[in-house]
Formats: C-alpha cells, sequence, structure tokens
C-alpha cells in the first residue's frame, strides 16, 4: 500500500469529526478501518449501522496504553494485566 501523507488541516478535520461523534474512515495495510469515540453511543451506533452489524458482535477498541483501560473499565484478572504490561 502507497503511504501517503496528508496535511494538518486533514488530521484536524479527523479530529474535528470524531470529537462531534461522526465516524471516520482510516486506510490499513489491507482495508479501511472505521473509527469514532468508543465512549460517545451515538457515534458507536453509527458504526454499527454502517457496518450493519449486529449488536452482539462486539466492536474493538484501541487505546494508547494499559492505563487508559483503567479510565473505561475494570479488569479483575491478573493475567490479564500481565499480558498488558508484556505487550
Amino acid at each position: 500500500m502507497k503511504t501517503e501523507i496528508v496535511s494538518a488541516h486533514e488530521c484536524a478535520k479527523a479530529i474535528r469529526l470524531l470529537r462531534d461523534g461522526e465516524v471516520v474512515a482510516l486506510p490499513t495495510e489491507t482495508v479501511y478501518g472505521l473509527a469514532a469515540d468508543a465512549l460517545n453511543p451515538d457515534a458507536v451506533t453509527k458504526i454499527f449501522e454502517a457496518k450493519e452489524r449486529p449488536r452482539f458482535d462486539p466492536l474493538i477498541v484501541h487505546l494508547p496504553s494499559g492505563e487508559a483501560l483503567d479510565e473505561i473499565a475494570i479488569v479483575e484478572s491478573q493475567v490479564a494485566h500481565k499480558l498488558m504490561e508484556k505487550f
């Protein structure tokens, strides 16, 4: 896949859209991924609708670190904590 550098203006637009609860398409090595604010229920609904995905089929949430997980979930598993520390 050809790497394309986007302008600061384009990045700012994507950030603004995400903050406004919109969905943004992001290219990956193989497909386009859909991004939205995982803490915004309306934005998450838009992804389910765009993908025609059933509600029981979960979405992936990407976080910058294991510590960030503590802000959105309770993880009681020591194995999970050890994996986060390792990777």
